[in-house]
C-alpha cells in the first residue's frame, strides 16, 4: 500500500507518490496539481474544495473560507452555513480532497501520509494537523519541516554541497540550511516566521488600493473584501514580470481604477522584507557556517517568484539564488521522497536523513531576579541535530520543599510564560533545607518529534517518565464526534467537480460585471446548466470546453 506525501498548503494543497521513476504529482479532477486550500458549502449539502470554493469567496462569502491553516492549533471556529467549524475540520476536508485524488489515481485505497508542516509550527499547531489527517481518514507516519521536504526534495537533484533552502509560501516562511555528502542529508539548522508569506505581500497591496480610493477606514463586505483579495494577488503576479500593473473593478459603489508599479509595491513591503532576514540570520548563526562556504541558495514557493525576494537574496549574499524548477511543487515532492524513505523504495534504499529540533526545549526554574519569579533553563536548544538526549541537574528551591513540578517548554522565550507548555511532570522530594536535593531532568527527542521526559530525585532514586508524542489537542470523545460529523458531509463527486467549477466561475464573474456582459454571463451560464439536465447531450468535454473558452473570453475582455 503507498505512502502519499502531502503538502497542505495555506494558499494551494497538493499530493504526490513515490514510484520507482521518482516523485510524481498526482492531479486532481480538474487535471492540476495545485488544489487551493479553500473550503465552501454548496446549497445541497454537499462541500466545494479547491478553485469552485476560491470564486465562491465572493458570490457566496457566508459559505466559503480559505487560509485557515494559520488558525490551526488555535481557538478559533469559523461559521458557515449555520455550523462552526474548527481549522483542523476544514483542513481535513482538503485532506479528503487531495486522498480521494490520489485513491482515483492509482484505483487503491490509501491510509498513511508524509504531512508537510512549517518547521516553526509550535506543538499545538502540529497537532492540529494531526487531528484534521485522522479525521480525514489517514493516519500520518511522519510530519516533515517544509524546509527540510524541499531539501529533500532539492537533494535528490543535485551532488554534495551545502544549500540553503528559503521556502516562502502562502502564509509561511521557512529557512534550512542543508549539508549533504556521500548519500546523507543533514538539517544544519532551521528557522522560520510562521505568520509571514506571501499573503502578508498581497495584504500590502491590498492597503494601497484601499488607501487610494478612500476605503482604508471602511469595514468592507466580505464579498468585497474577497474581491480586492483577489484583485491584490493578481496584481502582485503580474508585477513580478512587469514594472507596472494596471487594474480596474468595482468595490462596494465605486470603481476603484489605476495602475500599480513595481517599485511602490516593494517600498511598501519594506518591513516585511526586514522581517524575512530575521530567521535567515538566525539559521546560518545557529548552523555555525560561513556564508562563503554555501554552495546554492535556493528559492522554493510561489512568492518567491516575486523580484523582491530574489534581489533580498543577492543583497544579502552577493549572488543570485536558484530559483527551483517547482517552485510550488518542491516540499510536496520532498514528502513523496520521504514516504518512499519509509518504504525503503529502490534506489533510495542508500540515502540517510538527518533533522533538527526546531525549538528549544527546557523547563521552568526558579530565579529570584526574574518579574515572575522563573526563567526557561533549555535543556536540548533549537536546531540540535536530532534524535538527541541531554540532562541537567537542578536543585530544591525552597526549605521544606515536597515536590517539584517540571513544566516541560517549548519556544524561545526567557520568561516561561511566553512559551508553549507541552506538559507537566511532578515528582515527591525528602523535605529538606533549600538546594540539599538534586534532581536529574533528562529529554531525549527523536526525529518524529516525540519527547520523552526523565525526572530522577536523586536521594531516593525515584524516577517519573513521560513521553510526550505528536498526539491530538482533541480528545478521543471530540476526534469522534467531528470524525461522525465530517462522515455524513460529502464531498462533490469527482465527475461533477469541473461542472460546479465552471459554475462557480460563472457566477463569480456574473458579480463582477455589469450591463450587457453581465446579461451575457447570464444566458451563457443558464445555457450550460440547461445542457448538463438534457440527458441525451453525447459530448459533455465538448460542452465544458466551449462553455470554458467563452468564460475565459469574458475574463480577457474585462479584466
Amino acid at each position: 500500500m503507498a505512502i502519499i506525501g502531502i503538502d497542505l498548503g495555506t494558499s494551494n494543497s497538493l499530493a504526490a507518490v513515490w514510484s520507482e521513476t521518482g516523485a510524481e504529482l498526482i492531479v486532481n479532477a480538474l487535471g492540476e496539481t495545485l488544489t487551493p486550500s479553500a473550503v465552501s458549502m454548496a446549497d445541497d449539502g454537499t462541500v466545494l474544495v479547491g478553485r469552485a470554493a476560491v470564486d465562491r469567496l465572493i458570490t457566496h462569502p457566508d459559505r466559503s473560507v480559505a487560509s485557515f491553516k494559520r488558525w490551526m492549533g488555535s481557538a478559533k471556529n469559523t461559521e458557515l452555513a449555520d455550523k462552526s467549524w474548527r481549522p483542523e475540520e476544514l483542513s481535513a476536508l482538503v485532506l479528503k480532497s487531495l486522498k480521494d485524488d490520489v485513491e482515483s489515481a492509482l484505483g487503491t485505497e490509501i491510509t498513511e501520509a508524509v504531512i508537510s508542516v512549517p518547521a516553526y509550527f509550535n506543538d499545538p499547531q502540529r497537532k492540529a494537523t494531526l487531528d484534521a489527517a485522522r479525521l480525514a481518514g489517514l493516519r500520518v507516519e511522519r510530519l516533515i519541516n517544509e524546509p527540510t521536504a524541499a531539501a529533500l526534495a532539492h537533494g535528490l537533484e543535485t551532488g554534495d554541497g551545502r544549500f540553503l533552502i528559503l521556502d516562502l509560501g502562502g502564509g509561511t516562511f521557512d529557512v534550512s540550511l542543508l549539508h549533504k555528502y556521500e548519500n546523507v542529508m543533514e538539517i544544519r539548522a532551521s528557522a522560520g516566521d510562521s505568520s509571514l508569506g506571501g499573503n502578508d505581500f498581497r495584504d500590502v497591496i491590498v492597503q494601497i488600493l484601499l488607501n487610494r480610493h478612500g476605503s482604508a477606514d471602511a469595514k468592507l463586505e466580505s464579498s468585497d473584501r474577497a474581491r480586492i483579495l483577489r484583485e491584490a494577488e493578481a496584481l502582485k503576479f503580474k508585477l513580478t514580470d512587469a514594472s507596472v500593473a494596471d487594474y480596474e473593478f468595482p468595490l462596494g459603489q465605486i470603481v476603484c481604477q489605476g495602475e500599480l508599479t513595481r517599485a511602490g509595491f516593494e517600498e511598501a513591503s519594506a518591513s516585511l522584507v526586514k522581517r524575512m532576514r530575521v530567521p535567515i540570520e538566525s539559521a546560518i548563526r545557529d548552523a555555525r557556517i560561513d556564508v562563503a562556504k554555501i554552495d546554492q541558495i535556493v528559492l522554493v514557493g510561489g512568492a518567491t517568484r516575486m523580484p523582491l525576494i530574489r534581489n533580498l537574496v543577492t543583497k544579502l549574499f552577493g549572488r543570485f539564488p536558484l530559483l527551483h524548477p517547482r517552485p510550488d511543487h518542491a516540499i510536496a515532492l520532498g514528502a513523496a521522497v520521504q514516504a518512499g524513505l519509509k518504504h525503503r523504495r529502490g534506489a533510495l534504499d542508500e540515502i540517510i536523513m538527518t533533522d533538527v529540533c526546531p525549538f528549544t526545549l527546557g523547563t521552568a526554574v526558579f530565579d529570584p531576579r526574574a518579574p515572575d519569579g522563573a526563567i526557561l533553563s533549555p535543556i536540548i536548544e533549537r536546531n540540535a541535530i536530532v534524535p538527541i538526549s541531554r540532562e541537567n541537574i537542578y536543585r530544591t528551591a525552597s526549605n521544606g520543599q515536597t515536590h517539584v513540578d517540571v513544566q516541560v517548554l517549548q519556544g524561545e522565550h526567557m520568561r516561561p510564560s511566553q512559551n508553549i507548555e507541552i506538559g507537566k511532570i511532578s515528582v515527591p522530594v525528602p523535605p529538606g533545607p533549600a538546594g540539599q536535593e538534586s534532581i536529574g531532568i533528562r529529554f531525549t527527542y527523536d526525529i518524529n518529534g516525540a519527547l520523552e521526559v526523565e525526572v530522577n530525585v536523586t536521594s531516593t532514586g525515584r524516577l517519573e517518565r513521560k513521553v510526550f508524542r505528536n498526539q491530538s489537542n482533541l480528545n478521543d470523545e471530540e476526534l469522534e464526534r467531528s470524525f461522525t460529523a465530517l462522515s455524513s458531509i460529502k464531498l462533490t463527486p469527482r465527475e461533477q467537480q469541473e461542472n460546479r467549477s465552471l459554475i462557480a466561475r460563472a457566477e463569480r464573474l456574473y458579480a463582477e460585471t455589469l450591463g450587457s456582459a453581465r446579461e451575457h454571463i447570464a444566458q451563457l451560464l443558464l445555457e450550460f446548466e440547461t445542457a448538463l439536465k438534457d440527458q441525451s447531450n453525447r459530448d459533455p468535454d465538448g460542452l465544458r470546453k466551449s462553455f470554458a473558452a467563452s468564460l475565459n473570453h469574458f475574463e480577457h475582455t474585462i479584466f
